[in-house]
């Protein structure tokens, strides 16, 4: 089992915590849509910085393309 040789200072113990804080996600508004999304990512619509760069297809396309 180890043990430590030393105790360590709550000084030491806040240190090493110090980057262990979680940071809020950061969140854009696409300009065309409106629509709420991750910074860098497209939007579920396609869009990307006010352009359509995804055709998305839709429910009832995918379930044709299935059977």
């Amino acid at each position: 089992m180890a043990v430590q040789k030393s105790k360590k200072s709550p000084s030491r113990r806040g240190m090493r915590r110090s980057h262990d804080a979680l940071t809020s996600r950061a969140l854009s508004v696409e300009s065309a849509t409106g629509e709420v999304h991750l910074r860098h990512n497209i939007t579920q619509d396609g869009y990307y910085k006010g352009n359509k760069v995804v055709e998305v297809k839709s429910k009832s396309e995918t379930e044709e393309d299935s059977e």
